[in-house]
């Protein structure tokens, strides 16, 4: 891209910038909270890349000067100076420019959310369940190192430990943008600890990261939600099993992909307060909605897609952890460290760069930029 095209594509952003900025300070804006929320996200991104505008014109703007020095002037003082401004603005030239491409590539409106996420056992029964209360740990180390809140709503613990089902909330800052890379088949490769001959076993669970549903994303009439409630069981002392602090919702959806109308079961037991699990319920069916209603929406980005990096397929096998070789790989790009240990205890950030890296490649190349 030459630097007139980079100045065309980024024409016009002062303008709509500064109009932005305007309108999230209206108060009928504010009030319209779908239009508010999309306004602050577009604000955002328009921050980032007017930012980048003006230091590209100062890039070019130095560049320029430096050159008519060395030029015009016979001060050897002001051009040794001026060869220095100018070997410093080219090599900062090239490195603006890759920012601005990838500031211009379309967002993915969905990245700045709060996920839920759902860890289930697959195959390998006992060892499975271990595997996914591993996999759990991990991600609860991640979310922790980067300051973000993890909050369970839902698990079911496996025969001999870990979890057969384990749901749970992230918030923070692009939750999503950051996990949905997480989605798929997890698979292990180890001696489990019920094997007597020492025999390595191959298991697996699945991952699914969902973005959070808004309120006034998803229109649920909640007087067609059935509640019922129980004791719940698990930690959190004796109160647990004297109070019916569990809740349990049903609620008649109809599918918008066959036309029948499908019972939604929900239950959750985090904490020993009912009006918190009811809510906390409700914002699971929420999410689980929106999901289902924006499939279409996740097809079709998967479908425009050549990489497989964040397909969204949850039925896809995308990592294989070896405990043998102390290995894992992410078989979507190929990308292989020997820090099992480490990986496991939530070192997680360099492969989400590396495919966050091989996405942003692909986006580029199909936006010509």
């Amino acid at each position: 891209m030459q630097e007139n095209e980079i100045l065309q594509k980024l024409d016009g952003l002062e303008a709509r910038f500064s109009e932005v900025s305007t309108l999230i300070a209206d108060p009928e804006v504010i009030a319209d909270q779908e239009k508010y929320v999309r306004l602050t996200r577009e604000y955002k991104d328009l921050e980032n890349i007017v930012s980048l505008r003006r230091k590209y014109i100062r890039c070019l703007s130095d560049i320029k000067e430096a050159k008519d020095i060395l030029s015009n002037e016979a001060d050897q003082d002001l051009k040794n100076m001026a060869r220095q401004e100018l070997q410093s603005a080219e090599s900062m030239q090239p490195k603006i420019e890759e920012k601005i491409k990838l500031a211009l590539i379309p967002k993915d409106p969905e990245d700045a959310k709060n996920v839920q996420m759902e860890i289930r056992a697959g195959t390998g029964g006992d060892e499975a369940a271990l595997f996914a209360g591993d996999l759990f740990q991990m991600y609860k180390k991640f979310c922790d190192a980067k300051g973000w809140s993890v909050s369970v709503t839902y698990f079911s613990e496996g025969v001999v430990g870990g979890y057969k089902e384990i749901d749970f909330a992230i918030t923070g800052n692009n939750v999503y943008g950051t996990l949905k890379y997480e989605s798929g088949v997890h698979r292990v490769q180890r001696v489990p600890v019920t094997e007597t001959q020492g025999r390595i076993h191959t298991s697996a669970a699945t991952v699914a990261v969902l973005p959070e549903a808004d309120k006034f994303e998803v229109v649920i009439n909640e007087g067609d939600i059935k509640w019922d409630t129980f004791r719940s069981s698990g930690a959190g002392g004796q109160n647990v099993n004297k109070v019916e602090s569990g809740v349990r919702l049903r609620y008649p959806w109809k599918n918008p992909n066959t036309g029948q109308v499908e019972e939604i079961l929900i239950e959750c037991t985090e904490t020993r307060d009912q009006p918190k699990n009811k809510e906390r319920a409700l914002g699971r069916l929420r999410t689980f909605i929106y999901d289902k209603e924006h499939q279409k929406y996740i097809d079709d980005i998967a479908s425009r897609r050549k990489t497989l990096v964040s397909t969204g397929d949850r039925s896809a096998k995308i990592r294989t952890y070896n405990f043998p070789q102390g290995r894992v790989t992410d078989h979507r790009i190929g990308y292989t460290t020997h820090d099992l240990t480490g990986f496991l205890s939530g070192d997680i950030q360099a492969l989400i760069d590396a495919l966050i890296v091989e996405e942003n490649a692909q986006r580029m190349k199909d936006a010509e930029l």
